[in-house]
């Protein structure tokens, strides 16, 4: 499988409180739909699967949340798309599927977050690395 498309539906920020005292950011990824598409582009043995999710953010204790929501295209064989779609009538999917949706949307929102957070002053919700001055060996 490979990612031919990734896109935004909805970005929302929202800052509630202006106290960041013991912040706790939770996280939330959850995938609403996945569906076969048509391509007349593709291969005889490629079909498109269309993977919509939404991804929350949210610092407790109510100080601000971050939800996005968006689409990922992904072309597939056509037997292992079948398989995943009967999958996912029963709203399951194998964990090598989920591991590779779930990578794809941190990488792409994770991004996005930290520059909103950024732009609305809050505290980012992954660190960043720092440099920090060795101390000398005796």
């Amino acid at each position: 499988m490979r990612l031919v498309s990734f896109g935004f539906k909805k970005i929302s920020i929202e800052r509630l409180k202006e106290s960041f005292k013991e912040i706790k950011i939770n996280s939330k990824i959850n995938i609403s739909k996945i569906e076969l598409v048509d391509s007349e582009a593709l291969k005889k043995e490629e079909t498109l699967l269309k993977v919509t999710f939404a991804y929350n953010l949210i610092y407790n204790p109510e100080i601000a949340k971050l939800d996005f929501e968006g689409k990922i295209l992904l072309v597939a064989d056509k037997e292992k798309a079948k398989e995943i779609e009967e999958k996912w009538k029963d709203k399951k999917m194998t964990e090598e599927l989920r591991i590779f949706l779930f990578n794809i949307i941190l990488r792409k929102v994770n991004i996005k977050a930290l520059e909103l957070e950024e732009e609305m002053n809050l505290p980012l919700h992954i660190p960043l690395p720092v440099l920090k001055k060795q101390k000398k060996s005796s």
